[in-house]
């Protein structure tokens, strides 16, 4: 059988094209959280966030038989999604202001900007998430992941065990693993 997940996004999307439901779904998975962050952070609203990434992936999966991709499959996918919040903010009557903070001027045809946005996104996610720790736990992450200290130089620095340390650790990834979702928080933070 095949393992879907490591194909290229190439290889799924001449799938998708065949009708392959795997294939969707292997898209789905690996885009479907990034894309919602993206649409979330532009339009500041999860219901229509959750709307916008929905619409693009059932697009997808209606007109999967004439997909022909001219970039990359997330170029594809990021572009369907600030389409479709250009679509809002022109419904909403606030494209024109948003067209002069300069904010729509991305070139989603580049691969490097899409991942740029991609990763300067859910690292602003990532940081809003260790901002929301509890004040000890958030001291004990940050000193482990951003100064890269042991758990017996926080310890000491702390005046707290390093078994205390190791426990705060374990329970600020658990939070973030939940708040981020596993993939995110494999990929970005560990």
């Amino acid at each position: 059988m095949t393992d879907y997940s490591t194909l290229s996004d190439l290889e799924l999307s001449e799938l998708i094209r065949k009708g392959n439901q795997i294939a969707f779904k292997e898209i789905y998975d690996r885009y479907n959280q990034v894309l919602f962050l993206f649409a979330f952070r532009k339009l500041q609203s999860e219901a229509e966030a959750m709307d916008v990434v929905h619409d693009v992936f059932a697009w997808l999966l209606e007109n999967s038989h004439s997909l022909h991709l001219k970039s990359s499959l997330s170029g594809y996918l990021y572009r369907s999604v600030l389409h479709k919040i250009f679509d809002i903010f022109r419904k909403q009557d606030t494209f024109k202001r948003y067209i002069n903070e300069g904010q729509h001027f991305i070139d989603m045809e580049d691969n490097q900007t899409d991942f740029l946005i991609r990763e300067k996104d859910i690292r602003e996610q990532i940081n809003n998430e260790i901002a929301a720790m509890p004040p000890r736990m958030r001291e004990v992450y940050e000193l482990k992941y951003r100064e890269q200290l042991n758990a017996e130089q926080i310890g000491e620095k702390l005046g707290i065990s390093p078994q205390t340390v190791q426990t705060h650790l374990k329970r600020g990834n658990k939070h973030l693993r939940n708040r981020l979702g596993a993939a995110i928080f494999i990929v970005f933070i560990l």
